[in-house]
């Protein structure tokens, strides 16, 4: 089959080169995205009276029959056509004959392909946002539902402080609602129309780029034909995003792992989403949560990637770029599934809510509680903290625990503790306690769901 620019060339491109150049065998997926372009290309075309509106017209119902094709399994992609563009532009032309050659007047391949990937993107990223909201609604139903469960809070894994479980669960909330954040904010550079800049300079014909940016829903017309077809930072920053979702994501998995595992037997997951051992029948696995730390580092790779690929690029159009593709198409993949499970693994999850009270307790959790109690004793904290410092010690070597102490071993210690002190030492009174805006108590994370919602909605 002729090549576009066979014109130029005296002998034919090589089977492997074919091979090699191809991209239909993955950007196909673009293809009701070309269309879409494409037929507001024809009718801004028309209406500037560069091409008879009777040939957009056809232009516009062959387009739509290709669409069709597509859509039903019809439509027969070929690898010598080497991209979905051009696999398009042909059957076009076959269809209605002569009108179709007039469809790519005053546009390139370099910024038909720009725009392909900003109507992709565009679509999968509110899809992404969706997504999330959906998994934030989820954790805010669980936080709501366990409100009063105490768990112990980690640092460096390693008990820290009891805290409530709807603490936790919102803290992963607030991560998902800046991904959100961040993939609405990058929206904003997805949504710009890189159509009329051609191959590099422009064109000479009247288009009109405002007309075909509304048609198809941008927000704006990009300034620089220039680096309308040689721009992948949208692409770049939407990896990017997603490279922080997964992280999130990850971490949340790795807590899930831990959590189902004997030793700590914080959760029980689902059937449904675990696996069992070719060789051991007792097993139950957390598979699938162990997947998700592992596809993030593959999300990783794909911004590494895209980043390298671009890094060394003179202006503008490189056929390097042409690579962009894989990593924003597997990014898309990884990222929706992962949501989508991780969102059905917490709503089927089982809490051992007494395991997590019991542990919430041990570990001397509380003395935090110990040394702001001198605090409002005017006992400087340095020194409050050095005091509680030394009754633990002292509760390690007795083999005490902090309730198990008499008033006169903590007055031992210090003169400003009082019988009121065992008032602050419990797992309960502890978190109840601590009431300062974000912090763990009833009352303070009731009213962070209560804001978390309203956003949700806004």
């Amino acid at each position: 089959m002729k090549k576009p620019w066979a014109g130029r060339f005296t002998e034919k491109t090589s089977k492997p080169v074919e091979q090699y150049t191809q991209s239909i065998s993955f950007d196909k997926r673009l293809w009701k995205y070309d269309i879409e372009g494409s037929i507001a290309h024809a009718k801004m075309l028309s209406k500037q009276g560069i091409i008879p509106k009777k040939d957009a017209d056809a232009i516009g119902k062959g387009l739509k029959e290709i669409y069709r094709e597509i859509e039903e399994g019809r439509f027969r992609f070929r690898e010598e056509l080497e991209d979905i563009h051009m696999n398009i532009e042909s059957a076009l032309i076959k269809k209605i004959g002569e009108a179709g050659g007039r469809l790519h007047t005053a546009r390139s391949r370099n910024d038909q392909v720009a725009l392909d990937i900003r109507l992709y993107l565009r679509a999968e990223v509110r899809e992404i946002i969706a997504l999330l909201k959906k998994l934030m609604a989820v954790l805010a139903g669980m936080a709501e539902k366990n409100m009063g469960a105490i768990m112990p809070g980690y640092t460096h894994m390693q008990r820290a402080q009891p805290v409530l479980l709807s603490q936790h669960l919102m803290a992963y909330a607030q991560m998902f609602s800046r991904d959100a954040q961040r993939f609405e904010d990058a929206l904003k550079r997805i949504n710009v129309l890189p159509l009329g800049a051609c191959a590099l300079a422009g064109t000479t014909l009247p288009v009109d780029r405002e007309y075909v940016a509304g048609l198809l829903g941008f927000d704006a017309v990009s300034e620089n034909s220039m680096d309308s077809v040689s721009d992948r930072d949208f692409a770049i920053e939407f990896l990017a995003c997603s490279a922080t979702l997964m992280m999130h994501t990850s971490r949340m998995a790795e807590e899930l792992v831990l959590w189902s595992s004997e030793e700590f037997s914080f959760i029980e997951l689902s059937d449904a989403y675990t696996t069992g051992s070719s060789i051991m029948p007792q097993k139950k696995n957390p598979d699938v949560a162990e997947l998700m730390r592992g596809k993030t580092g593959r999300v990783y790779g794909n911004l590494m990637n895209m980043l390298t690929m671009m890094k060394g690029l003179p202006l503008a159009y490189n056929r390097d770029m042409q690579e962009d593709k894989g990593p924003v198409f597997d990014t898309v993949d990884t990222a929706k599934a992962t949501l989508e499970i991780l969102a059905g693994m917490l709503q089927n999850l089982k809490f051992g809510l007494k395991r997590m009270e019991a542990g919430a307790g041990a570990a001397f959790s509380t003395a935090t509680d110990i040394a702001e109690y001198l605090v409002r004793k005017k006992v400087p904290f340095r020194t409050a903290h050095e005091i509680t410092g030394r009754i633990v010690r002292y509760c390690i070597d007795s083999g005490k625990g902090l309730s198990e102490m008499t008033l006169q071993e903590y007055k031992s210690f210090s003169g400003a503790l009082e019988k009121d002190i065992y008032t602050f030492i419990g797992t309960q009174e502890s978190v109840k306690a601590r009431k300062s805006y974000g912090g763990t108590s009833p009352e303070a994370v009731k009213a962070q769901i209560g804001k978390f919602r309203k956003g949700l909605k806004a």
